[in-house]
């Protein structure tokens, strides 16, 4: 009689055991009970009916899923690689388990897909000069496919553009062209603004008959701080205009 009430006391146990669920903060367990969708629960304690009931927990964390390079033919006909990663969330785990078999494989297989998309319709510069718009276009597309399971994007940054050798040495080529333009640029905007001062400074020697000697005999003093150079000064105008008074 003993071992009929120690058996029955564990079938008991293993029933209540089989019945208690535990969900953490970050989790929801999704119940079905004979095929049916209960509804989600959680975090905490409670219980489940064995047998009858069967619950799928539910991840709630943002996901970071890492985009693989994917090989796209830019709209000027420029074949790039081209990686980005995608930031994610569930926030309704009925929608998640019951509208699609894996959100996780089917996000990532829009995300990937939307990307060449996107990027198959921009051109070179637009995608190394303009990745905020893109990201901004990405994040929006792929939430509005994902959006009908639960999911919410959050963010698509693109992070690495992979070009072509020969395009990357074209581009350095236009580079260095670039760059030697605005130094010649710079170089005649120079020319320019001296040639102004030197304007300047003329005007300003031609309203004295001394000032340009004095300038003269200024010039003279720098040059004779050198030992071995011989000097010839000669007669000022002024000088000469003295005589004739």
């Amino acid at each position: 009689m003993e071992w009929y009430w120690i058996g029955i006391v564990i079938v008991l146990l293993i029933f209540l055991a089989s019945a208690i669920r535990i969900v953490k903060e970050y989790e929801r367990g999704v119940i079905f009970r004979l095929g049916r969708l209960i509804g989600a629960k959680g975090p905490g304690l409670f219980f489940i009916i064995p047998i009858l009931d069967k619950m799928v927990i539910v991840d709630l964390r943002t996901v970071t899923y890492d985009v693989p390079a994917q090989e796209v033919v830019t709209k000027d006909n420029v074949t790039v690689k081209v990686n980005a990663v995608v930031y994610y969330r569930v926030i309704d785990p009925a929608k998640a388990v019951t509208e699609v078999f894996n959100y996780m494989y089917a996000t990532a297989q829009i995300a990937q897909t939307t990307l060449r998309s996107i990027i198959g319709q921009a051109e070179l510069d637009e995608v190394l000069s303009e990745r905020e718009k893109l990201n901004i276009k990405l994040q929006q597309i792929i939430d509005e496919a994902t959006n009908p399971w639960g999911i919410k994007v959050t963010a698509v940054e693109i992070k690495d553009v992979e070009l072509p050798e020969e395009m990357r040495r074209v581009m350095a080529m236009q580079a260095e062209a670039e760059r030697e333009r605005r130094s010649k640029i710079i170089r005649a905007e120079g020319e320019y603004q001296a040639s102004m001062r030197l304007k300047e400074a003329a005007d300003v020697l031609a309203q004295s008959e001394g000032a340009l000697f004095l300038r003269y005999l200024q010039t003279l003093s720098d040059v004779a701080a050198e030992k071995n150079t011989t000097i010839v000064v000669p007669i000022p105008v002024e000088f000469l205009r003295l005589y004739k008074k």
